[in-house]
């Protein structure tokens, strides 16, 4: 599989990583849109969320519980945003279920 995100999760490309389990990876974004800007990523090879099934549900769920954890390491008290983009037509350039976590200053409401 040449997926960009599994290579990352296995070690085989490096990234700057805020968190680390055995289930997702969470690192920062090449490309910030915001001055906290990180990807989290489940370890499993799921290509978006049309893909997630009763079977690997539990990767995702995972990741909503490190969420807040992680965010609150980052000092964003005051809120944040999570995006997913599910498809091409959404803006999805990686194949791999992943979700940006956003903030670190006022977002407003257009969606970055």
């Amino acid at each position: 599989m040449d997926c960009i995100f599994c290579k990352i999760a296995n070690g085989e490309i490096p990234s700057k990583k805020v968190y680390e389990d055995d289930k997702c990876l969470a690192f920062y974004d090449l490309n910030p849109q915001a001055p906290v800007h990180v990807l989290f990523i489940p370890k499993q090879h799921i290509c978006c969320v049309n893909k997630i099934t009763e079977d690997n549900a539990d990767a995702v769920a995972h990741i909503f519980t490190v969420i807040p954890k992680v965010a609150k390491e980052l000092g964003l008290e005051n809120g944040y945003r999570i995006i997913n983009n599910c498809g091409k037509d959404a803006g999805q350039t990686v194949m791999h279920l992943h979700f940006h976590l956003l903030g670190g200053k006022t977002l407003g409401e257009k969606i970055i």
